[in-house]
């Protein structure tokens, strides 16, 4: 068994021995459900499909997500067992993609969990399957982003109240950065090049164009972009700790 089979299965079995997942389920489960039927007018829109459902996704995880994803190192720090798990014949690499994969799947359970809903709207419709599929694609990327973003500002600090508040500040400026709200603010003699990158680290900019059922090969490479980076930037900030 590879050492980052092992951190995996440890990570993902860890969030349910505690309340922990099942809480982060059942409270995703039932907003996700509320904002879709109460909040966005399922039933008033008068069409079998799950944009209402989605919409509301990004700004679900932009509170959930940095719950999770604030004990990743945090909470190892603050307990003493990172300096254990850094005697562990376990390379750096392994640790940190270990704990991340096992927190993306994790999500991915809970955004699994709500496939009735699809199966909910065929059965009252004929929705386009393609764009819900391309939508739930495009949720657990962002879900992905988000929780890379989270677990960069875990190891960062002992605090795990600190780690969820600036990463909850961190994926929304990610998240509003291709609205007009942050684009007003930029000044008009930037260069366009520079106007177009800020409004493309957008997370709504891609997570939309897959809900759309676009599965555009630069949205998917953006997310892994994201992912990627962030967690080297973890893994480099672990390998500081270690060090001093």
């Amino acid at each position: 068994m590879s050492q980052l089979s092992v951190v995996f299965k440890r990570e993902l079995a860890s969030y349910f021995a505690t309340p922990l997942a099942y809480v982060f389920i059942v409270i995703f489960l039932v907003l996700a459900g509320s904002f879709a039927f109460f909040f966005g007018g399922f039933f008033q829109n008068g069409q079998a499909d799950l944009k209402a459902f989605f919409n509301y996704h990004p700004w679900l995880y932009l509170f959930l997500v940095p719950a999770l994803s604030m004990r990743l190192w945090a909470e190892e720090r603050k307990s003493g067992t990172l300096e254990l798990l850094m005697t562990l014949p376990i390379s750096l690499r392994d640790m940190v993609l270990g704990k991340y994969l096992a927190a993306w799947v994790f999500t991915g359970i809970a955004l699994f969990l709500t496939f009735p809903m699809w199966f909910t709207v065929n059965y009252l419709g004929d929705p386009d399957n393609g764009v819900i599929l391309g939508s739930y694609v495009g949720s657990w990327f962002m879900a992905g982003a988000m929780l890379a973003v989270g677990s960069c500002i875990s190891a960062c600090t002992k605090n795990q109240v600190i780690a969820f508040i600036l990463t909850v500040v961190v994926c929304f400026l990610m998240m509003v950065s291709g609205m007009d709200i942050v684009m007003g603010w930029v000044p008009g003699w930037m260069a366009d090049w520079v106007m177009e990158s800020i409004a493309a680290l957008s997370f709504l900019t891609h997570f939309n164009a897959f809900a759309k059922g676009v599965l555009d090969l630069r949205d998917i490479v953006y997310f892994c972009i994201m992912i990627v980076g962030w967690l080297m930037a973890t893994a480099i900030v672990i390998d500081m700790k270690k060090a001093s």
